[in-house]
């Protein structure tokens, strides 16, 4: 794949934030790009469960492309909330919550939603339909690749990619990111 190595200036400060924080578990450049594109064709409440130091975040700042979009995040760790708050300081666009990544499921609808798959309880498909506002995408980031249907991960039938592969309210897609890397990117009906 090729992309620009070139960050947007949010991402790099997001990135220089987790450095001075020694937190180094954040998306990968490769789904930051996406998350950027995505976000430049959103309006409305776009949100993150789980933001880390804010890299994820940073990454759909820097796709927005006015006034009408809003980010909001949210952080268990209140250290690494507290340090993804500063990448936003001064930008309204951007809150960060100190808080379970649950906090969030009563300020949708979303338009756009992105978490990792890592969580079963933050991923559940029927926990998040109703929370995503029709046309609105979520991006569930932190798959392995798989090749073979039904999705196999560790010898075992991966339920959580199935069900969105396969719930009809949602029209959804699995994307290689990278050689070691996959999301499931999936549209409210």
């Amino acid at each position: 794949m090729s992309a620009n190595p070139d960050l947007p200036a949010v991402v790099q400060r997001a990135f220089d934030v987790s450095r001075r924080s020694g937190y180094v578990s954040f998306c990968r450049n490769e789904t930051g790009r996406l998350l950027a594109a995505l976000a430049a064709t959103r309006e409305g409440t776009m949100a993150e469960f789980g933001t880390g130091c804010g890299v994820g975040t940073a990454w759909l700042r820097s796709g927005v492309r006015n006034d009408k979009a809003r980010i909001i995040t949210a952080e268990l760790d209140p250290k690494l909330a507290r340090a993804a708050a500063k990448i936003f300081t001064d930008d309204p666009l951007v809150d960060v919550l100190a808080a379970d990544w649950s906090t969030l499921m009563d300020k949708g609808p979303y338009s756009l939603l992105f978490l990792d798959s890592g969580n079963p309880d933050a991923g559940d498909v029927d926990r998040l339909a109703e929370l995503v506002e029709p046309g609105g995408l979520v991006v569930l980031d932190d798959f392995v690749p798989c090749q073979m249907w039904p999705p196999i991960t560790d010898g075992r039938v991966d339920i959580q990619r199935e069900r969105w592969l396969t719930d009809e309210r949602f029209t959804a897609v699995e994307l290689m990111t990278a050689p070691d890397a996959a999301l499931i990117l999936a549209t409210r009906r």
